[in-house]
């Protein structure tokens, strides 16, 4: 199936390159699509890295293998394969990515566990070991590409590249942070949701980018749904070259952390808006925003449960202003609520305040706010300060399309 272009998709940014990192791609011949499928990513000495994973407990082996590669906390090379995930293929998958892992190791004279893989696609098909052999091989001698390339061809149903960029300043030096990330379909907020990865050309030390890596999961990837399907392949990978020559950052304490910690957070939450944006069939993008709640976390769950509401979804695709959709989801979602204190109001006009329906609420603006493609609910419990932020897309017939013709 030819895919559209997401009305809701944002142009590629003008990312320039960051010192350390060399982009390449080719193609393995994954899947019969005509284009690259195979992005290598040879990174500079020393590189510090971080990570984020699936908690599916069927993850891949690309998986495994990067949750305990990431507890080195240095890297030299990247692979990602589209079109395969490599996921429940037992002994097999292993064999593939350790072979990925030695071709690549004996290219760049490093040790194995610094080169990972991230793999993407079907689930339960073996990655062919030739064409992965020639895919990489292919890689290491090819040109380096642009981000947009290397973007464009981690993709799997994704209907446009994704990238963003941002800086930050350390002391007198100024640092770059470019990432690219693939995600469309089997996106759910328990980790990372897709395939991402974060470039900066600053130094940072592992342990402390690791613990700004997972603080930022939580406030970005982590509040993203588009189905409620949680990935086998979910990873969040990010590295530091250290090329930019500031003072290596170890903790808060350091001058210049807390603008680095901003711009992790402020480039990841471009990415999880990004995959929402291209969520499959996606026409619209919701924000759920929660506040009253008994804490942040129950705040989450909240906007989670109307987010991944089929019938809230329905709703807004639909440009149907039925709130009461979105009291069931609040209801159903298992965490302190009173329906008597409750509120509920889309683009900043209240339907509903205090458990009651607003005796002068007129759907005039609420109609003409959903029919944008950008929407906003906001939820009041009335009960404490927890707050959060999720945000979704509406559910449309060609999500029911593009995932019933997915393995053709």
């Amino acid at each position: 199936m030819k895919l559209e272009r997401s009305p809701l998709a944002r142009p590629f940014p003008d990312m320039p390159p960051v010192a350390g990192v060399a982009l390449r791609v080719a193609r393995a011949g994954y899947k019969d699509w005509g284009r690259c499928d195979l992005t290598y990513v040879e990174l500079a000495e020393g590189t510090a890295v971080a990570g984020v994973f699936t908690r599916n407990r069927c993850c891949s082996t690309e998986v495994e293998l990067g949750r305990e590669q990431v507890r080195a906390g240095r890297a030299r090379g990247l692979v990602v394969n589209a079109g395969n995930s490599n996921a429940f293929t037992g002994h097999r998958g292993r064999a593939a990515v350790e072979q990925i892992m030695g071709q690549v190791a004996a290219h760049l004279g490093c040790d194995e566990r610094e080169v990972f893989v991230s793999s993407t696609g079907v689930i339960g098909v073996p990655l062919p070991r030739d064409k992965a052999r020639a895919g990489v091989a292919a890689a290491l001698e090819a040109s380096e590409c642009s981000w947009e390339d290397a973007a464009a061809t981690i993709g799997t149903t994704d209907t446009f590249p994704k990238g963003a960029l941002t800086r930050a300043v350390i002391g007198d030096t100024t640092v770059t942070l470019a990432a690219i990330i693939k995600g469309s379909g089997m996106i759910a907020p328990d980790m990372a949701t897709m395939l991402g990865y974060v470039f900066t050309d600053a130094a940072v030390e592992p342990a402390f980018l690791q613990a700004l890596l997972s603080a930022a999961n939580e406030r970005t990837f982590s509040c993203i749904t588009v189905d409620s399907d949680t990935s086998t392949s979910d990873t969040v990978l990010a590295f530091a070259t250290g090329q930019a020559g500031n003072a290596p950052l170890a903790s808060f304490g350091d001058a210049g952390a807390d603008a680095f910690a901003a711009a992790l957070d402020d480039i990841c939450r471009q990415l999880a808006h990004l995959v929402v944006r291209d969520g499959e069939g996606a026409r619209k993008f919701i924000e759920v925003a929660v506040t009253g709640a008994a804490s942040n976390d129950s705040a989450r769950r909240i906007g989670l449960a109307i987010a991944n509401s089929p019938l809230v979804k329905t709703a807004i695709a639909g440009e149907d202003a039925n709130w009461g959709r979105v009291v069931m989801a609040v209801g159903k979602a298992g965490e302190p609520a009173d329906r008597d204190r409750l509120s509920i109001g889309f683009g900043g006009h209240w339907a509903a305040r205090d458990g009651l329906p607003l005796a002068d609420y007129d759907e005039g603006p609420v109609a003409e706010h959903l029919r944008g493609d950008e929407v906003r609910i906001d939820v009041d419990l009335g009960l404490g300060d927890g707050r959060a932020t999720v945000w979704t897309c509406d559910l449309t017939h060609q999500y029911i399309a593009i995932n019933a013709d997915y393995r053709s």
